[in-house]
């Protein structure tokens, strides 16, 4: 974000904001529309730069996901997905039904939602895991850019996931939404 970042104080009570809230204020260039932020439940968090690696592996897994979407499906790449009143993230790809506009999309309509993290590992499998979770995203991805691991997150349960599997490089990863579909993070 271009303003100053501050710690908030254990203890103190903090003013949350609404999606709504947001999107006024950036109609009215309080927030700028290209500041790189996510709503958690309220609070303005505040992404980091990407690194090689992350846009590397983003690059690899959309140009092999997209060869393989039949034309039922979407790919949305860092598209803003409104999960509640309060909470919007930007995963860096999902894969959902076409249909609604993307606005409307909701956590349940999400087939695979993927975050690759370098500098962000422990907020995507922690604090955001949960929130897909949550909000009922099929599946979750969550890429550790470094190792090239994966987390795979499957059957959303409301408050955590029923699966959860870690894959090696060298694994495939696949996805029910696609039969047929796998990748190796080994040869991206």
């Amino acid at each position: 974000m271009r303003g100053q970042v501050t710690r908030a104080a254990e203890g103190f009570d903090r003013r949350a904001f609404t999606v709504a809230e947001i999107l006024r204020m950036q109609d009215a260039g309080i927030i700028a529309e290209d500041e790189n932020f996510e709503l958690i439940e309220g609070e303005i968090v505040p992404m980091q730069a990407k690194s090689h690696a992350h846009e590397l592996i983003k690059v690899a897994l959309n140009i092999a996901i997209v060869r393989a979407l039949p034309d039922h499906l979407w790919m949305g790449i860092e598209s803003t997905l409104y999960l509640g009143p309060n909470t919007f993230v930007e995963p860096d790809l999902t894969v959902y039904p076409k249909g609604p506009k993307l606005e409307e999309v909701k956590g349940r309509d999400i087939l695979l939602a993927i975050e690759v993290a370098a500098t962000s590992l422990a907020y995507d499998r922690g604090l955001k895991a949960r929130l897909y979770a949550r909000y009922g995203v099929n599946e979750l991805w969550v890429i550790d850019a470094a190792r090239r691991t994966t987390l795979v997150y499957r059957g959303p349960d409301g408050s955590g996931w029923r699966d959860i599997v870690e894959r090696a490089p060298e694994e495939p990863l696949a996805f029910a939404a696609l039969p047929g579909f796998s990748i190796r993070l080994a040869t991206v």
